[in-house]
């Protein structure tokens, strides 16, 4: 393997992005394209997740929980004392008792979690706030963990399953796809932190057809974005896979920045937080069609902190402004591989 010098942990770009780039009319929309509700494994309602985000600047929310859309009807209980009836009373409070819909069954308090189409005409605005559909399509292979988002489905994806985590990787991502060549409408899947449970190897990722995408940073405290010992970072493996599938002919992956977040309330390094990691993505309006089609274009870059005031590919060179903070210090730093590399070599 190559080793790659670490990238700030303030700023994760990918400039080769640039080649896709308009120079007048788009703007940058900032969203998050992970994010977990008590629709699965989140701790709050899926409406004071969404009012989180939209508070605090962002312009669009994919809401991606485990195998499962928000629609149909889900009861969450709200047991007496703790977490849950805190995160109760501030939803109570927030939103108020016409809204909430809930249930008394024995001594037990149960609250019914609205769907996507129910609240998204509280928060959405043209040009203002979008909200996506997504989901973390849950898998396995043996005891790894092989997760796979989905953006702007239209139909939840079982996990497909597999003979090797490369496999079932392929399969989740094929079955995207599949639906997105089925209905006509734009969608795409993302690889979710590859060192989550150590389960995908960078050579599974440059493997991988079809895919192009992978989270590069994710803001959970358990997924191992430095690696360790014996494993290599996701920066790292980034680097390696981009010169492994350039070589070949396969394009390039594009790396993203997520949050990953299922913590609301408990606020520390300890918990998955809001407001870790994001993407900036330049198109021309605020929709699910456009925002897709820049991502893809690789029309976007991802940060876990940094904002740029313009990007710009011209005459082979690359040039950025940052939106620079008074009193902060920047280090703009390009890495690569460089042409004709040995197997051995070190970038």
């Amino acid at each position: 393997m190559k080793k790659s010098t670490r990238l700030s942990t303030f700023f994760l770009a990918f400039l080769f992005i640039l080649l896709g780039c308009s120079q007048q009319g788009p703007l940058w929309w900032k969203g998050n394209l992970h994010t977990h509700s008590l629709w699965s494994d989140g701790d709050d309602y899926p409406e004071m997740v969404v009012d989180w985000y939209k508070s605090h600047g962002y312009h669009f929310l994919a809401l991606s929980d485990h195998n499962v859309l928000s629609t149909g009807e889900k009861w969450t209980n709200v047991p007496e004392g703790g977490d849950r009836m805190q995160a109760y009373g501030n939803y109570l409070d927030r939103f108020g008792a016409e809204w909430v819909v809930e249930k008394q069954k024995g001594d037990s308090l149960f609250v019914r979690l609205k769907t996507l189409e129910e609240f998204r005409g509280l928060f959405e605005e043209p040009g203002q706030f979008l909200l996506i559909q997504g989901e973390e399509i849950t898998d396995r292979f043996e005891t790894k963990p092989v997760h796979v988002n989905a953006t702007n489905l239209r139909e939840l994806v079982p996990p497909q399953g597999g003979g090797s985590v490369l496999e079932v990787m392929q399969n989740n991502v094929n079955a995207v796809l599949a639906q997105r060549e089925r209905t006509g409408q734009s969608m795409f899947p993302h690889i979710n932190h590859p060192n989550y449970g150590w389960a995908v190897a960078v050579e599974d990722l440059i493997g991988l057809q079809g895919e192009k995408f992978f989270e590069v940073y994710n803001g959970h405290p358990a997924v191992h974005n430095e690696g360790d010992s014996l494993h290599p970072s996701t920066e790292r493996m980034w680097d390696i896979i981009l010169t492994e599938r350039v070589e070949r002919g396969d394009g390039v992956m594009y790396g993203i920045a997520v949050d990953d977040a299922h913590n609301y309330r408990a606020l520390d390094s300890n918990h998955s937080n809001p407001g870790r990691g994001w993407v900036m993505v330049r198109a021309r309006e605020l929709t699910p069609d456009a925002i897709i089609i820049a991502m893809e274009a690789g029309d976007f870059y991802a940060s876990t902190g940094v904002l740029l005031e313009d990007i710009r590919f011209e005459d082979n060179t690359i040039s950025l402004t940052i939106q620079a903070q008074e009193g902060v210090s920047y280090k703009t730093r390009f890495i690569g591989t460089r042409r004709g590399y040995g197997p051995a070599d070190e970038v």
